[in-house]
């Protein structure tokens, strides 16, 4: 047994030495380490009781979460058409990044799209164009009720609050509505030093969290809304009853993201989560809403006071007709939101089935305010997918008087719809409050591109209506815009949403039987019929 041992430990000895020199060894780790690595994620796989695909396929079930991680990016760049990405295809986009750049937007080759599909709408040209206009028109906003009008340009910036975008995406949309003469929407988000810093037009959107003139409970505070009202740069204020991509919803803005800045500028606790809720304290019924509308207006000073929404039921829509008619006020406008917009996040849900359509809300409004006879009073403004200056004519025909634009002038800003805007992961920093990646926005450059783009887009829509004849939106009729609903029909607009006469449903006996269960069922005090 001695013997053994005096011979076999200098033995495991030096198998000792080796093995330990092999393991400190960088070159075994270089092809051992990988394997090891690769032995515990699989032991981790197998263990693990989330995912059933890692508990089957160990190692090799990571690949699935991978390619799905990569897959938006593979399908914009890689397998889309020019004419079928979501929410807004190529061709959109690359007319946007092309206008906002200075450079041509023009295709060769003839269209892409197909014609003759069924939905396809198509603008009507003459025989006897016109000149087109040297000067963009204006739009007065102002109804019998306000005292200091403003002139609003045919397209302008949608509703996006800073907080869901940058500080510099803001600088540089509102120096570019400075510089190009058009107004910009603050979003509900409040008014902030980014807005007021470059001296743009504002239009003040104001939502049921009250952000900016809020008291400490969330309520409406008048002293804080006049203050605020009164800024020189504030030309309209706009009361949000719902938006496109999710109306009837309100909204949580967790205590992590509420920044001393953010907190000052929606008068909130800094990092305190705040809650917005999905109705408005300041009014319950039509009626009261017409009200609230008239106490801004004198709040204001005068200036044009409105409201937006995403149409959902005509006969709600009605009874605020009523209850204007009955109150004899009016809004000043009235911005027309379709459930087809939305630049921020919302439930699937919503954005996929709650609200009517730009086309159908828009006609909606418009028709009732025509059948009420309060159509001269009140201007109508359209938001939702508007990209093109076919976009702003296909919508005036419909019956707005201006346009609104929220992710077109995201794409001027630069956005390259990577659908990231609510992780805070912008990767061109303007749906983002992350410094680091909000930093690549160059603010001058930005605003020339925002002023280009809606410049360019303006002088398209004008071109298109002088092929179309006509020099002035007011010469545009619902007969200029077809429609195709079938393999081989096509009918004009005015014939798929038949106008109404001035003051039509005033009269009992001249309502036409497609309006007279709602106009019927609707009453000034209450939205929900008993």
């Amino acid at each position: 047994m001695l013997t053994l041992l005096l011979v076999g430990l200098p033995v495991v000895t030096a198998l000792a030495t080796g093995l330990l020199a092999v393991l400190v060894s960088p070159w075994w780790w270089c092809a051992a380490g990988p394997a090891l690595l690769l032995a515990a994620v699989a032991s981790y796989d197998l263990l693990q009781r989330r995912h059933s695909i890692l508990r089957n396929y160990p190692l090799l079930g990571h690949l699935r979460f991978a390619m799905e991680g990569i897959r938006p990016e593979v399908q914009q760049y890689f397998v889309e058409r020019n004419v079928d990405g979501a929410p807004f295809d190529r061709d959109t986009r690359s007319i946007v990044y092309e206008r906002a750049k200075g450079t041509d937007a023009e295709d060769p080759f003839g269209t892409e799209l197909e014609l003759d599909r069924p939905g396809t709408d198509h603008l009507v040209p003459s025989m006897a164009p016109c000149p087109v206009p040297t000067r963009p028109p204006r739009v007065r906003i102002g109804g019998p009720d306000c005292a200091r009008p403003y002139d609003m340009a045919l397209l302008n910036v949608s509703a996006m609050s800073f907080g869901s975008l940058s500080d510099r995406a803001v600088r540089a949309l509102n120096e570019g509505a400075r510089r190009g003469g058009f107004a910009h929407d603050t979003g509900e988000g409040g008014i902030s030093e980014h807005h007021l810093a470059p001296g743009g037009d504002l239009v003040w959107e104001i939502g049921t969290g009250y952000f900016g003139c809020r008291t400490e409970d969330g309520d409406f505070d008048p002293r804080r809304f006049a203050e605020k009202a009164a800024l020189d740069q504030v030309a309209c204020v706009l009361l949000k009853i719902s938006q496109g991509a999710k109306p009837g919803i309100g909204g949580v803005l967790p205590g992590s993201k509420v920044s001393r800045e953010i907190a000052a500028v929606r008068g909130v606790p800094e990092g305190r989560t705040v809650i917005s809720p999905p109705y408005h304290r300041v009014y319950r019924t039509p009626r009261e809403l017409v009200r609230f509308v008239g106490r801004m207006r004198e709040l204001a000073g005068g200036k044009p006071v409105g409201f937006k929404l995403c149409v959902g039921s005509r006969r709600e829509f009605l009874a605020v007709c009523k209850a204007m008619l009955e109150e004899d006020v009016t809004p000043d406008f009235i911005v027309v939101d379709g459930a087809e917009g939305g630049t921020g996040a919302a439930p699937l849900e919503f954005a996929d089935a709650v609200g009517l359509p730009l086309t159908e809300g828009l006609t909606t409004v418009h028709r009732s305010l025509v059948g009420t006879g309060l159509r001269d009073r009140i201007r109508i403004g359209a938001s939702g997918k508007i990209a093109t200056g076919s976009d702003i004519v296909k919508r005036l025909i419909q019956g707005a008087d201006y346009t609104n634009s929220a992710r077109a002038m995201m794409f001027a800003l630069g956005c390259v719809q990577a659908q990231r805007c609510h992780t805070n992961t912008c990767p061109v920093g303007v749906a983002t409050q992350d410094r680091r990646r909000a930093r690549a926005l160059d603010v001058e450059d930005k605003a020339r591109r925002v002023q280009r783009f809606q410049e360019a887009t303006v002088k398209s829509a004008l071109q298109i209506m002088a092929a179309m004849g006509v020099d002035d939106p007011s010469g545009l009729t619902p007969e200029m815009l077809l429609r195709r609903v079938g393999p081989d029909t096509v009918r004009a607009h005015a014939d798929l949403y038949a106008p109404l006469a001035s003051g039509q449903l005033l009269s009992s006996a001249s309502v036409p039987p497609s309006w007279a269960d709602d106009w019927k069922a609707a009453h000034p005090d209450r939205f929900t019929p008993r």
